[in-house]
């Protein structure tokens, strides 16, 4: 399951930070970020269910990044 979240994040290189930051995530099979959209478009494994696993995307992107934000 595919899933687009709108995102607040200042520059391109913290865009970088957070999609690694996703991509490192329990249940996120791949995830990307557009910074010229301000999107995040995660893939999550199967049988995982998105808003647990988004929550923990977000907690692992304030670590990278303390002011960014995903709109959930």
């Amino acid at each position: 399951m595919k899933k687009t979240y709108k995102i607040d994040v200042d520059c391109a290189n913290c865009a970088n930070k957070m999609e690694q930051a996703a991509n490192n995530t329990p249940g996120v099979k791949a995830a990307t970020v557009n910074f010229m959209t301000l999107k995040m478009i995660v893939e999550f494994e199967d049988g995982q269910d998105p808003k647990a696993v988004m929550q923990e995307v977000l907690k692992n992107c304030k670590k990278v990044e303390d002011d960014c934000e995903i709109f959930l």
